[in-house]
């Protein structure tokens, strides 16, 4: 047995599930989800709990069963509660801002860099070096996130760059000076 997909995930008050058809629709405060469970996976709602069920047969089913399981749960947390990144920018006359539907990101290069902002994902500059990205899908957030710090990654030397908030950057000594 999965340890993981046996156990039960609580429903919050405010909180609806629906399952029909292999489709798990999750909805509440902060919005929508739908999940299709895979094949052999069953899903039933009792007791404000929702349960899993699967024949467990072979490695695939296992771990299916647990990834499901913990699917379901952090989308009944985001419907609830919403998921929120947030990354810092470090450099000299590096900014962010938030124009409409896209972010600008001013980073050293020629020219500004934007970019747009998914219909699902809300993102938030409350200070000029900080970007705050917010949503319902846990994959999304963290999806998003990421690309923005690949814009430009902290780099070793000076730890220039969009990091994650409280991400240590692994520092660099730079080349001595000849003597």
């Amino acid at each position: 047995m999965s340890r993981i997909g046996k156990k039960p995930i609580p429903i919050t008050s405010g909180i609806k599930v629906n399952v029909a058809n292999g489709e798990v629709s999750i909805e509440g405060e902060k919005g929508k989800l739908t999940f299709g469970l895979p094949a052999r996976i069953s899903c039933e709602v009792r007791d404000a709990q929702v349960f899993l069920k699967s024949p467990l047969q072979s490695r695939l089913d296992k771990s299916l069963y647990g990834l499901a399981r913990s699917l379901l749960a952090n989308m009944i947390k985001g419907v609830s509660e919403g998921y929120v990144r947030e990354l810092e920018i470090q450099g000299v006359g590096f900014r962010a801002s938030v124009s409409g539907n896209t972010l600008i990101l001013i980073l050293g290069f020629s020219h500004p860099v934007n970019f747009p902002i998914p219909a699902d994902i809300k993102i938030e500059t409350p200070k000029p070096t900080q970007i705050i990205v917010r949503g319902i899908d846990k994959q999304r957030v963290g999806e998003v996130a990421a690309q923005i710090r690949r814009i430009y990654p902290p780099e070793p030397y000076k730890g220039k760059g969009i990091r994650y908030s409280g991400e240590i950057v692994r520092r660099k000594v730079g080349k001595a000076a000849a003597k």
